[in-house]
This record gives C-alpha cells, structure tokens and sequence, in this order.
C-alpha cells in the first residue's frame, strides 16, 4: 500500500496525513539513531559498566569488590548501561528530529529562541551527568563507606549500583536545567523578573528540599546539588532579563 496522500482526499485530511507521515519519518530517524549508538557500544559494554563503577570501587576497602545476586545480572546491567549510553549520547540527533518536525509550524522569532534554549538544555543535561560522575559520586560513596560499622563488609550488587547511579545522573542531569525553566517562564510573561527575586529565599528552601529527597543521607551531596540549583536560578534571572531586554530592542 503506498504512503502517497490520496489526491481524492480533502485539503485537511491531506496536510493530516502527510503530518502523521512526517511524524513517523522523524520517530524511525530518531529509533534508528539509538539503535545505531546502542549497536555500536555494545562490544564495549563491560568497559562502560567498569568506568561506571569506577568511583565506588575506588573507595571500597582493599580486597572488596562489587557482586552479582541474579545470574544474568553481569549480563543485562552491562546492555542496560550501553542502552542508556546509547539514549544519552543520541539525544541531539533525537531532538534535531523533534525540531525538524515542529520548526515549519513556528514563527521566524520562535524559532529563533526554541533552537537555542534546545541546545542549551541538551548541553547543561550533560553538564549535570558529569558533575555527578566526577564529583558528587566519589563524595557520596567515601562518605557510604566512612560509616560502614566495624565488621560490616561492603559488597554491592551491579545491577542495584547501576539502578542507583542512573538516578543520581538523572536527577543532577535534570536539575540543571533550572535556567531554561526560568528563561521558558519568564519569555512566555508567565512571571516577571521582579517575581523571580522575590521568590528567590523560596527557591533556595525548595532547593535544599529537593537535594534531600533525591540525595543520599549526607549533607555534602546535598549541598553539592542545592548549591548548583540557587546559583542556577540566579542565572536564570541574569539570562531572562538580557532576552527580555533584546526583545524589547527589536520590537522599538
């Protein structure tokens, strides 16, 4: 059956379909783009889940090591990695494909601001990722390890660190597009800058807040993720008054 609009079909029913066709074009763009990454890394899966584990298994005590409970645990945690590595790495070709789909339907001067803000929150996701791979994480597990009571031997399951890990990514990776969530709000007038100060004391209590549910119980990762989120907040600020201020320039 051919994917051709039918010319016998109604003006609607043909931009409706030759939408949806579009639609589908970009998902399978987008599929095939972490299917290819997922491929690729394979081979390299137990390398990747040996960088991953890297900072635990430099704090835990001589001669302890990292186990498996399931028996095909030191199989699916490996591929599960390389698929979120793949997920992770592809997200600029699987956004490309989101903004190649949405871009005809926008005015010239949404455009314009949509790319930027797109790069910019794929760019502090990855800022985030890597924050929490190169500091938070050694700080999180000597602080684990230091309280481990007398006579207590350490021993975490691969698949559990990979569940946790992943969360700590997640969180400090989506934390930091604090800034876009402020520019979105302020350019859309939802808030005005003047309200965003004012918020501000409220900001930074939601930020400790936020650090103590999705932190472990130390006050150093805590601090490590609120931190980060005020200052964020602030930069937040500091970017909506310049566009604003640019708009109104254009607009003169």
């Amino acid at each position: 059956m051919s994917d051709l609009p039918n010319p016998a079909a109604e003006p609607g029913e043909q931009t409706l379909l030759s939408h949806l066709l579009e639609l589908r074009t970009r998902l399978l763009r987008a599929v095939l783009a972490v299917l290819a990454v997922f491929i690729a890394l394979i081979p390299f899966a137990n390398r990747l889940y040996s960088v991953i584990a890297q900072p635990l298994l430099e704090k835990l005590p001589e001669g302890a090591n990292m186990v498996a409970i399931d028996v095909a645990s030191p199989f699916f945690a490996p591929i599960k990695l390389a698929f979120v590595a793949a997920v992770t790495i592809a997200i600029p070709a699987v956004l490309y494909q989101a903004w190649a789909f949405v871009a005809p339907g926008l005015y010239r001067h949404e455009r314009k601001l949509a790319l930027p803000l797109l790069v910019t929150a794929t760019l502090l996701f990855y800022i985030g990722a890597a924050f929490a791979y190169f500091l938070v994480l050694p700080t999180v597990f000597s602080f684990l390890t230091g309280i481990s009571p007398e006579g207590v031997e350490i021993m975490t399951d691969i698949s559990r660190y990979l569940d946790f890990v992943l969360v700590v990514f997640l969180a400090f990776g989506f934390s930091f597009e604090v800034p876009v969530a402020v520019v979105i709000l302020g350019l859309l007038r939802w808030v005005t800058v003047e309200q965003m100060r004012e918020a501000r004391p409220y900001v930074i209590v939601g930020a400790f807040v936020v650090a103590a549910i999705i932190t472990p119980p130390d006050v150093i990762s805590q601090l490590m993720l609120a931190i980060p989120m005020a200052l964020l907040y602030e930069v937040g600020i500091i970017a909506t008054r310049i566009l604003l201020r640019r708009r109104e320039a254009e607009t003169a």
